[in-house]
C-alpha cells in the first residue's frame, strides 16, 4: 500500500509540473504576443533575444553574475535616434542558492561618443557605481546633491552637462529615481524587473530630454555640432 501511495504521489507531482510548464509556456506565448502588436502599431521591430545587447555597457546593470541574456528586445526610433529597450537577465549563485535577477534597459543612441555620465538615485543601494576611473561630482544644487550621487570620468564634462535647468529637469516627480548613463555612444536607463511597456515612452522621453539638453559645445568638443544639417534620419516613432 505504501508503495502504491509513494507512486500516485510521484506521478500526481509529475502532472503538477506538467501543468506548471504549460501555463508557464502559454504565459510567455501571450506576452511575446503582445510585444510584436506593440512593435507593429509602432513602427518597431521585435526579437526575443539578441546576444550582442549582453555587451552593450560594461556599467551596471552589465556584467554582473552569469548566463547574461537580452531578451524582449524592441528597436526603433524616438525623437529621430535610434532606440531599443529590452529585459535583461543574469543569475547569482548556485544550487538552492541560485537567484534570477531582471532589469529593463531603454536607450537611445548618441550622435557621437561622450564620457562617461551616470546618474543613480541616492538610497539605490546607496552606492556609487565602480566606473574606471571615475569620480563623483558634487554640483552647485544642494537638492539635487540630496537626490543623486553623480559619478564622471571627466568631471568638466560632468558639470557642462549636469547644469541648472537640467538638474532641475531631473527633481520633477517623473524624473526623480531613475538612474541613467551616458556611455560613449548610447544614454541608457535601467530599472529592475522585466520589460514595462507602459512606462517605455516616458523613460524614452527622459532620456531625450537629456541628450537634447546637452550644451553644444560639449557636442563640438566631441566632434559634432548639433545645428548642422541632420542629413538622413529616421522619422520619429509615436509611441501608443
Amino acid at each position: 500500500m505504501g508503495d502504491v501511495s509513494f507512486g500516485l504521489l510521484v506521478v500526481l507531482g509529475g502532472v503538477v509540473m506538467l501543468g506548471l510548464a504549460v501555463a508557464g509556456f502559454w504565459v510567455q506565448k501571450k506576452r511575446h504576443e503582445r510585444f510584436r502588436g506593440w512593435a507593429l502599431r509602432n513602427g518597431w521591430t521585435y526579437a526575443q533575444s539578441e546576444r550582442s545587447l549582453v555587451d552593450l555597457s560594461r556599467g551596471q546593470p552589465f556584467g554582473q553574475g552569469s548566463s547574461r541574456r537580452a531578451i524582449e528586445v524592441l528597436r526603433g526610433t524616438y525623437d529621430s535616434r535610434p532606440a531599443l529597450s529590452f529585459t535583461y537577465v543574469w543569475t547569482t549563485g548556485s544550487g538552492k542558492n541560485k537567484s534570477t535577477h531582471h532589469a529593463h534597459v531603454v536607450a537611445l543612441a548618441l550622435p557621437t561618443y561622450l564620457p562617461t555620465v551616470e546618474v543613480t538615485p541616492e538610497g539605490l543601494g546607496a552606492r556609487l557605481a565602480k566606473l574606471v576611473g571615475a569620480q563623483d561630482v558634487q554640483l552647485e544644487s544642494d537638492a539635487f546633491n540630496r537626490a543623486y550621487r553623480v559619478a564622471a570620468r571627466d568631471q568638466r564634462t560632468g558639470h557642462a552637462i549636469l547644469h541648472p535647468r537640467l538638474m532641475e529637469r531631473l527633481l520633477r516627480p517623473d524624473a526623480l529615481g531613475t538612474a541613467w548613463r551616458i556611455d560613449g555612444t548610447w544614454i541608457l536607463s535601467w530599472a529592475s524587473g522585466t520589460t514595462d511597456l507602459d512606462r517605455l515612452a516616458s523613460r524614452l522621453g527622459l532620456l531625450s530630454a537629456v541628450a537634447r539638453s546637452v550644451p553644444r559645445h560639449v557636442w563640438l568638443d566631441h566632434g559634432h555640432d548639433p545645428l548642422a544639417p541632420a542629413g538622413n534620419v529616421d522619422p520619429d516613432a509615436t509611441i501608443v
